[in-house]
Protein backbone atom coordinates (compact mmCIF):
# COMPACT_ATOMS: atom_id res chain seq x y z
CA UNK A 1 0.00 0.00 0.00
CA UNK A 2 1.24 3.67 -0.95
CA UNK A 3 0.18 7.06 -1.24
CA UNK A 4 -1.43 6.82 -4.43
CA UNK A 5 -3.43 3.91 -2.95
CA UNK A 6 -4.37 5.70 0.04
CA UNK A 7 -6.10 8.74 -2.19
CA UNK A 8 -7.94 6.46 -4.40
CA UNK A 9 -9.72 4.81 -1.76
CA UNK A 10 -10.77 8.01 -0.50
CA UNK A 11 -11.90 9.04 -3.86
CA UNK A 12 -13.48 5.53 -4.15
CA UNK A 13 -15.97 6.89 -1.74
CA UNK A 14 -16.92 10.63 -2.34
CA UNK A 15 -15.36 13.60 -4.04
CA UNK A 16 -12.87 15.18 -2.21
CA UNK A 17 -10.29 18.54 -2.35
CA UNK A 18 -6.64 17.95 -1.72
CA UNK A 19 -6.89 19.44 1.10
CA UNK A 20 -9.42 17.18 2.51
CA UNK A 21 -7.68 14.35 1.31
CA UNK A 22 -4.61 15.68 2.52
CA UNK A 23 -6.07 16.35 6.06
CA UNK A 24 -7.60 12.71 5.80
CA UNK A 25 -4.41 11.01 5.68
CA UNK A 26 -2.65 13.08 8.01
CA UNK A 27 -4.79 13.51 10.82
CA UNK A 28 -8.25 11.77 10.24
CA UNK A 29 -9.30 8.16 9.85
CA UNK A 30 -6.62 7.35 6.62
CA UNK A 31 -3.57 8.78 8.99
CA UNK A 32 -4.02 4.75 10.55
CA UNK A 33 -3.25 3.40 7.34
CA UNK A 34 -0.65 4.13 5.07
CA UNK A 35 2.82 6.64 6.13
CA UNK A 36 1.71 9.54 3.87
CA UNK A 37 3.25 12.91 4.39
CA UNK A 38 1.99 16.58 3.46
CA UNK A 39 5.02 16.50 0.94
CA UNK A 40 3.91 13.49 -0.97
CA UNK A 41 -0.29 13.90 -1.38
CA UNK A 42 -0.55 16.38 -3.88
CA UNK A 43 2.20 15.04 -6.15
CA UNK A 44 0.32 11.39 -5.81
CA UNK A 45 -2.49 13.04 -6.83
CA UNK A 46 -0.92 15.13 -9.61
CA UNK A 47 0.51 11.37 -11.36
CA UNK A 48 -3.30 9.74 -11.01
CA UNK A 49 -4.30 12.73 -12.35
CA UNK A 50 -2.29 12.05 -15.61
CA UNK A 51 -2.69 8.85 -15.89
CA UNK A 52 -6.01 9.52 -16.07
CA UNK A 53 -7.23 7.54 -12.61
CA UNK A 54 -8.63 10.75 -11.18
CA UNK A 55 -10.16 14.00 -12.59
CA UNK A 56 -9.94 17.82 -11.57
CA UNK A 57 -11.94 20.66 -11.51
CA UNK A 58 -11.78 24.29 -9.66
CA UNK A 59 -14.77 24.66 -7.68
CA UNK A 60 -15.34 28.33 -6.96
CA UNK A 61 -16.20 29.98 -3.58
CA UNK A 62 -18.23 32.75 -2.48
CA UNK A 63 -15.51 34.75 -0.38
CA UNK A 64 -13.02 32.43 -0.44
CA UNK A 65 -10.25 30.45 -2.37
CA UNK A 66 -11.17 28.58 -5.09
CA UNK A 67 -10.22 24.85 -4.45
CA UNK A 68 -9.31 22.06 -6.89
CA UNK A 69 -12.07 18.87 -6.38
CA UNK A 70 -10.94 15.52 -7.16
CA UNK A 71 -13.15 12.64 -8.44
CA UNK A 72 -12.45 9.16 -9.30
CA UNK A 73 -12.88 7.93 -13.05
CA UNK A 74 -13.61 4.16 -13.89
CA UNK A 75 -10.08 3.36 -14.49
CA UNK A 76 -8.91 4.67 -11.19
CA UNK A 77 -11.78 2.41 -9.28
CA UNK A 78 -10.02 -0.18 -11.24
CA UNK A 79 -6.58 0.63 -10.40
CA UNK A 80 -7.67 1.29 -6.57
CA UNK A 81 -9.34 -2.79 -6.78
CA UNK A 82 -6.15 -4.28 -8.49
CA UNK A 83 -3.71 -2.41 -6.10
CA UNK A 84 -6.15 -4.02 -2.81
CA UNK A 85 -4.93 -7.25 -4.41
CA UNK A 86 -0.88 -6.61 -4.37
CA UNK A 87 0.88 -7.92 -1.26
CA UNK A 88 0.40 -5.87 1.64
CA UNK A 89 3.93 -5.71 3.36
CA UNK A 90 4.93 -5.40 6.46
CA UNK A 91 3.02 -3.43 9.32
CA UNK A 92 4.87 -0.47 10.62
CA UNK A 93 4.04 0.76 14.20
CA UNK A 94 6.47 3.27 15.40
CA UNK A 95 6.53 5.10 18.32
CA UNK A 96 7.98 7.91 19.82
CA UNK A 97 6.76 6.49 23.52
CA UNK A 98 8.75 2.75 22.72
CA UNK A 99 11.53 4.18 22.41
CA UNK A 100 11.41 6.23 25.72
CA UNK A 101 10.41 3.62 26.90
CA UNK A 102 13.22 1.29 25.83
CA UNK A 103 15.24 3.86 27.80
CA UNK A 104 13.29 3.89 31.27
CA UNK A 105 15.88 2.77 33.21
CA UNK A 106 18.21 5.54 32.43
CA UNK A 107 15.89 8.16 33.42
CA UNK A 108 14.28 9.17 36.90
CA UNK A 109 11.28 7.27 38.19
CA UNK A 110 9.30 10.55 38.09
CA UNK A 111 9.90 11.39 34.65
CA UNK A 112 9.24 7.83 33.85
CA UNK A 113 5.86 7.93 35.58
CA UNK A 114 4.71 11.32 34.18
CA UNK A 115 5.36 10.03 30.54
CA UNK A 116 3.45 6.80 31.62
CA UNK A 117 0.62 9.17 32.37
CA UNK A 118 0.52 11.28 30.07
CA UNK A 119 0.24 8.21 27.44
CA UNK A 120 -2.75 6.73 29.35
CA UNK A 121 -4.10 9.93 28.56
CA UNK A 122 -3.67 9.86 24.65
CA UNK A 123 -4.82 6.67 24.55
CA UNK A 124 -7.92 8.13 26.36
CA UNK A 125 -8.29 10.61 24.28
CA UNK A 126 -7.85 8.23 20.94
CA UNK A 127 -10.40 5.84 22.53
CA UNK A 128 -13.00 8.86 23.29
CA UNK A 129 -12.21 10.04 19.67
CA UNK A 130 -13.38 6.56 18.30
CA UNK A 131 -16.03 6.47 20.74
CA UNK A 132 -17.55 9.75 19.04
CA UNK A 133 -17.08 7.57 15.64
CA UNK A 134 -19.02 4.70 16.63
CA UNK A 135 -21.68 6.72 17.72
CA UNK A 136 -21.87 8.32 14.48
CA UNK A 137 -21.87 5.20 12.49
CA UNK A 138 -24.64 4.01 15.07
CA UNK A 139 -26.90 6.95 14.31
CA UNK A 140 -26.61 6.48 10.38
CA UNK A 141 -25.80 2.80 9.45
CA UNK A 142 -26.97 3.57 5.84
CA UNK A 143 -23.86 6.23 5.49
CA UNK A 144 -21.22 3.57 6.06
CA UNK A 145 -20.33 0.21 5.07
CA UNK A 146 -20.31 -3.06 7.33
CA UNK A 147 -16.20 -2.90 7.25
CA UNK A 148 -16.46 0.36 8.66
CA UNK A 149 -17.88 -0.74 12.05
CA UNK A 150 -15.51 -4.22 11.69
CA UNK A 151 -12.51 -1.77 11.46
CA UNK A 152 -13.66 0.76 14.53
CA UNK A 153 -14.17 -1.80 16.86
CA UNK A 154 -10.57 -3.73 15.69
CA UNK A 155 -8.63 -0.28 16.76
CA UNK A 156 -10.91 -0.02 19.65
CA UNK A 157 -9.45 -3.29 20.72
CA UNK A 158 -5.83 -2.51 20.48
CA UNK A 159 -5.93 0.93 21.79
CA UNK A 160 -8.06 -0.39 25.07
CA UNK A 161 -5.44 -3.81 25.23
CA UNK A 162 -2.69 -1.05 24.94
CA UNK A 163 -4.02 1.83 27.64
CA UNK A 164 -4.94 -1.84 30.08
CA UNK A 165 -1.58 -3.49 29.37
CA UNK A 166 0.03 0.24 30.07
CA UNK A 167 -1.94 0.83 33.14
CA UNK A 168 -1.57 -3.10 34.83
CA UNK A 169 2.12 -2.97 34.28
CA UNK A 170 3.33 0.62 34.67
CA UNK A 171 4.98 -0.01 37.90
CA UNK A 172 7.16 -2.61 36.40
CA UNK A 173 8.97 -0.01 33.77
CA UNK A 174 8.97 2.87 37.06
CA UNK A 175 10.73 0.17 38.73
CA UNK A 176 13.41 0.00 36.12
CA UNK A 177 13.91 4.04 36.47
CA UNK A 178 16.27 5.72 38.46
CA UNK A 179 15.59 7.01 41.68
CA UNK A 180 14.24 10.59 41.37
CA UNK A 181 17.41 11.02 44.40
CA UNK A 182 19.71 9.10 42.29
CA UNK A 183 19.40 11.60 39.54
CA UNK A 184 19.77 14.26 41.13
CA UNK A 185 22.51 12.96 43.22
CA UNK A 186 24.31 12.26 39.71
CA UNK A 187 23.09 15.23 38.41
CA UNK A 188 25.51 17.16 41.15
Amino acid sequence: MNVRTLCLSILHEREASGYEIRKMCTEGECAYFVDASYGSIYPALSRLEDEGLVTSRVEHQDGKPSKKMYAITELGRTAFVEALHEPLGEEMYRSPFLLFVRFAHLLPADLVESRIREQLARLDTKLEELAKVKAELDADPQGSHANDAWLLRFGQTCLSVARDELNAHMHELIATARSSDAHASAAE
